[in-house]
């Protein structure tokens, strides 16, 4: 980890377009400024870790929803093809 000194209004770069300055300091808190594109997407931590969990969450299907899954391809009609099991995880 870098870690750097910065007074009010002084600032650091980070790669040719990311800005980032130092606008207040008070106490224990410090406001920041930061100048990036906007195709540059910025979190607070915290909210980036909950959007990481919820995505886990979204793309990996229920054990339930799975078991129904399952249940409804194993009861395909004769002669119709079924649906490749899900690979075990």
């Amino acid at each position: 980890m870098l870690v750097l000194s910065r007074r009010p209004q002084q600032s650091f770069v980070i790669g040719h377009d990311i800005v980032i300055t130092v606008l207040e300091v008070n106490g224990d808190n410090v406001r920041i400024g930061i100048k990036a594109p906007r195709d540059v997407d910025i979190h607070r931590e915290e909210v980036y870790l909950e959007l990481q969990q919820a995505n886990q969450s979204a793309a990996s299907p229920s054990a339930g929803a799975l078991a129904a899954f399952t249940r409804r391809a194993s009861k395909a009609p004769e002669g119709e093809e079924q649906p490749p099991a899900p690979p075990a995880d």
